[in-house]
């Protein structure tokens, strides 16, 4: 058939990945995933509580983070890595700064308004909330941009995700996007980076 008639395309109709698969049940979306996952495997209560508060609390942070935090981290590896690698030049660096104004102000909404001085984001202990949170929030790390490094109390909270989590697991979960720095030794067909070049200048607009 037509080479997105199967797999990953079918599942994931906006070519989002990551896609689950159980059984005849398709899902594309991170957050979807996750709490799916968190009901189906009867998951410690704490990563999405039964409390209807502290679920809503939850819910609250994971629509935040997808107009806010997802809607920058993310900006900072296409601009550093991404781009220029299909491109072949390197963007003007106002172009980053403008990304990292913006992530900034995310962050300062982040550590105000849902860390306040609570050990995690809906308080005492981990949820999903942090989860999402310390996945999007290392992708600028992997690329050279430290946003961790002048935000103590950032810092804190990720230290302590760290340690919920298993040192090793939070680890494997990064290493991809640690060693993302990596891809800009790829060698790119020409014609593909011809095609790709104003997609992506687009995307940044």
């Amino acid at each position: 058939g037509p080479p997105n008639s199967d797999g990953a395309g079918k599942i994931s109709l906006l070519k989002k990945v990551p896609a689950l698969k159980d059984g005849d049940f398709t899902l594309a979306e991170c957050t979807a995933i996750l709490l799916y996952l968190s009901r189906k495997y009867n998951t410690p209560d704490h990563w999405y509580p039964s409390d209807i508060q502290k679920r809503a609390q939850v819910d609250e942070y994971l629509s935040w983070h997808h107009a806010n935090i997802r809607a920058n981290a993310p900006k900072t590896m296409w601009i550093k890595v991404l781009i220029p690698l299909f491109t072949g030049q390197p963007l003007p660096s106002e172009k980053l700064q403008e990304v990292m104004e913006g992530l900034s102000t995310s962050l300062k909404q982040f550590e105000e308004r849902f860390l306040q001085d609570k050990a995690f984001i809906i308080g005492s202990e981990i949820s999903l909330a942090d989860l999402v949170a310390i996945v999007e929030l290392m992708q600028p790390v992997g690329v050279g941009c430290d946003i961790f490094e002048d935000r103590p109390r950032l810092m804190e909270w990720r230290r302590r995700v760290e340690e919920a989590v298993g040192k090793e697991l939070f680890f494997q979960a990064h290493e991809m996007i640690l060693n993302i720095k990596e891809l800009s030794n790829i060698q790119i067909d020409p014609q593909l980076k011809e095609h790709l070049a104003p997609v992506l200048m687009k995307m940044l607009k």
